[in-house]
């Protein structure tokens, strides 16, 4: 705000000093009337190179300081990326989806979630995905929740099922804690004290450590959580 201040006083001062010097008691009628088309003229592209300033100087960018940005960023990262401000609750409460496509409302949702919505925007549905692949090879399934047939509704919503289907399905890296294994657009898994979790890695980094897209209780967020909780699985679909 301090920085917003200043800039906004420099651009007024330079207003002020060019109308002071530009206009005198001497000067005729029309001499008056074309210096103040000149004045306006020069005052507003002084306001707008000013303005543009500022906005550059908002608390997000001053927040931002020392963050990296890769480019491009990967289109999952920019569907997933999409979601923020949009997503602002956590909402892990069971509800029946149509099928397929099946959501539900955009302003809430788990982790689970963020990924799902990013890859349907790739043209890749997870809940027929994981419910298809779930029919063909069943016992390859986790059996945590005691179910004996697929449910269209929650399948896709949990972090142990896309674990399963990612490592069937896409490519299952290895897990380390060196930042440049993880490539914008992976998707990494948690253990959070006994509860899963995963995040879609970004292409912005901070001492390069890559940011993590991902909803772990306040709605979808990009932030440094990469190596802050026990990783149980690496992935790239």
């Amino acid at each position: 705000m301090k920085i917003k201040s200043i800039l906004l006083l420099i651009g007024f001062s330079i207003v002020v000093l060019y109308g002071a010097s530009a206009f005198n008691d001497k000067q005729s009628e029309g001499q008056y009337n074309q210096q103040v088309a000149v004045f306006q003229q020069k005052s507003k592209r002084v306001t707008n190179f000013i303005g543009s300033l500022v906005d550059k100087a908002t608390p997000k960018t001053l927040a931002n300081i020392g963050v990296t940005e890769a480019e491009p960023a990967p289109p999952l990262v920019i569907a997933a990326r999409k979601q923020i401000g949009v997503t602002t609750k956590y909402d892990p409460a069971y509800v029946s989806l149509k099928f397929p496509m099946g959501d539900v409302p955009m302003d809430r949702g788990v982790c689970t979630d963020v990924v799902v919505r990013a890859y349907r925007q790739q043209g890749k549905d997870l809940q027929v995905l994981v419910n298809s692949d779930m029919k063909q090879a069943w016992s390859k399934y986790p059996k945590i929740w005691g179910l004996k047939s697929t449910d269209k509704n929650i399948d896709h919503r949990r972090v142990p099922n896309l674990r399963t289907f990612f490592s069937r399905h896409g490519k299952s890296l290895g897990v380390s804690d060196n930042p440049a294994d993880y490539k914008a657009g992976d998707l990494v898994t948690w253990d959070l004290s006994g509860r899963p979790h995963i995040g879609i890695v970004s292409n912005r980094s901070k001492n390069s450590v890559p940011f993590i897209i991902h909803n772990i209780g306040v709605g979808t967020q990009e932030n440094d959580i990469l190596f802050r909780f026990k990783i149980t699985g690496h992935y790239r679909y």
